[in-house]
Formats: structure tokens, sequence, C-alpha cells
């Protein structure tokens, strides 16, 4: 059996743009022999994908990860067969935001039995997620629901900048009220040492402000720099991380893009995930940072405008795979794993 990590492919949204990217990557030269690969999703969708798409990728189904093949003959689906017949592409669906969330229950249970080596993220649609009674804001937080951790990050990569998230997906008032100095020394470690981990072995961490300018001495705000932020980076100087701030975020992604830091800590949402886009959606992966198990992510939505086109660009998935790849162990000979 070929030590080459099984990745699995969880579909996503099956009324959105997942099933086109998929087959398309899985496709793609770049990602021939990169690894095996079992989709967790719907056969019929995929199938459709691949026409749509005008592609000749053979959709096979499998009991089990451990059969995904080894040469990429076939694309390897887990059929779970959750989608009806005739779901209409870009519309909100319960059933497909039922799919969505069994696709990741699935692949987060061969993930912690070590039958899977990392999960790979299509995206799904929060709304059609919560139409199917399931209240999580995303995948980050399903994920460590479903994997028993109370802590985790959110990490964008590119090839020009990274960035680790605080908070993530709640209100600006919200965010600032859950930043405090406890959470942002965690973040900083969890990105510290998801580099080390990477490769880098002395990574140079910048922080984020919250308030323009980074408050400016008290200027900005009412002390959130001096209160929240600056306590946890000087905790984490003092544990040998080499981090500095707080520093205005209109510069900071800027001097990271032209190499002075491996990381930038964001405070928030679009603080962080901005700068990364404007670099474009197809350049963009997604790393769950503190999960027991690999989970890489398109950074991109369900785009329910032209889902069912064969227009999706499948650049972002791409990357994603290979992001996984890099961050999974290898399958011993037996097949199995343990973590």
């Amino acid at each position: 059996m070929s030590d080459e990590p099984i990745i699995g492919i969880t579909m996503g949204d099956g009324a959105g743009i997942g099933p086109e990217v998929i087959v398309k990557a899985l496709h793609a030269p770049e990602t021939k022999g990169l690894c095996r690969t079992v989709v967790i999703g719907d056969r019929a969708r995929l199938e459709q994908a691949v026409e749509i798409c005008g592609l000749d990728t053979v959709v096979r189904a499998v009991d089990d990860p451990a059969q995904a093949s080894a040469d990429g003959s076939a694309l390897d689906v887990v059929d779970l067969g959750l989608l009806p017949a005739g779901l209409p592409f870009g519309a909100l669906s319960p059933a497909a935001g039922e799919g969505a969330y069994q696709y990741v229950v699935r692949a987060a249970q061969y993930a912690m039995a070590g039958r899977i080596q990392a999960i790979c993220t299509a995206p799904l649609n929060k709304e059609a997620l919560h139409l199917a009674g399931h209240a999580y804001p995303g995948h980050t937080e399903l994920l460590a629901h479903l994997t028993g951790v109370d802590e985790v990050s959110m990490m964008l990569t590119s090839d020009r900048l990274k960035v680790i998230h605080v908070t993530t997906h709640i209100g600006l008032r919200d965010a600032i009220d859950r930043i405090e100095p406890g959470l942002v020394r965690r973040t900083i470690e969890r990105g510290h040492r998801t580099l080390r981990e990477s490769g880098v072995a002395e990574p140079v961490i910048a922080v984020c402000g919250i308030n323009p300018h980074a408050g400016e001495n008290g200027l900005f705000g009412h002390g959130e720099e001096e209160e929240k932020v600056a306590p946890a980076i000087e905790e984490a100087r003092a544990a040998g991380i080499d981090a500095h701030g707080p520093l205005p975020a209109d510069t900071v992604f800027f001097r990271a893009g032209r190499g002075d830091f491996d990381l930038v800590v964001a405070m928030y949402h679009d603080q962080g995930h901005a700068p990364v886009k404007v670099l474009g959606l197809d350049a963009g992966v997604n790393i769950t940072v503190g999960l027991p198990v690999i989970r890489t992510s398109v950074d991109h939505g369900t785009a329910f405008d032209i889902a069912g086109t064969g227009a999706a660009d499948e650049a972002s998935m791409i990357e994603a795979l290979r992001q996984a790849v890099a961050l999974a162990p290898r399958a011993p000979s037996s097949g199995t794993t343990g973590r």
C-alpha cells in the first residue's frame, strides 16, 4: 500500500461550486500523484459536476477511505447519498445544508480514527447550514466541536502573506469585547507553533492593534491596545517568541508582504481577511490551527451566482490540497494510524 497520505475532501454545499472545484482540482495535472484522495459527499452530484465541466473523470463509490486509488484513475467518493435528485444549483437549500454538515461529521470521524490523514473542505453556506438546524458560524467552529476542542484559530496563507485571527465570525463590537490578553497570547503561540512545525525555524510575528494607528498612544480608542494586546505580546516575548506590536494594521500587512514578518496576528475577521483576499481569492488557503486533526480549506465561498456553470476556479482547492499534504502525517503500511 502507498505511504502517501489519504486526504478526505468534504463536498461542501451541493448547491454551490464545491462539486465543480473538486472535480476540476482532482482532474488537474498538478494533483496527479500528490496524494490519495477520497471525497465525502454525493456521487450523483459529483457526476453532474463532471458533466458540467466537460471532463472525462470516472466517479467511483467506495465504502472506506482505505479503498482510495493510489494512481488517481478514478475520483473516489464515500457516497452518503443525501442530496435530492434535481437539487438546483445556486439556491439556498436545507437539504444541501444538511449534506454539508454530514460530510464534515463523517470526515471528522475518519480523521480522528486515523483513516484519513487530513481534511480538505469545499465551501459550505452558513445560512443553509442554519436552515438545516445546525447553528455553527462555519467549518472552524463545527470541527472544533466535533473534535472536542475548546479553542482554535483560523490561519489564512498565501505565497506572500500569512495571517492568524484572534476572533473570526462574530460582529466587530463582540470581537472587541472578546479580545483579552490570554486569547491574544494563545493565538500568538498557536501561530508560532504552526510555523515552527512547517519549517520556519525562528518565526517573526507581527501583532496588530485594534484601533486606527494601534491607538497612537491613547489618541484613538479607549486604551484597548494597552489593556488587551500589549500584555500578551510581553508574555509571548518572555517565552522566547519574536513577537512585535501592537502595530498599525494599515501598514503591517505591507511590511509582512515585503518579508519583514512571517506571520501577522489580526484581531478580527475583516482586519485579516481583506489583505489576503486583495491578493486574489484563488491565492489563499484556510488552515484551522489547534485541532487534533489537519484541516485545510479553500478561501472562498459557495459562489451561488456561478454555481452549475462550470466557471468556478479550482486554484484554491489545488493549493488547499497541497497544504494538506504538506501538513499531513504519512499513513503507515498497515493502512491504519493513531494520533
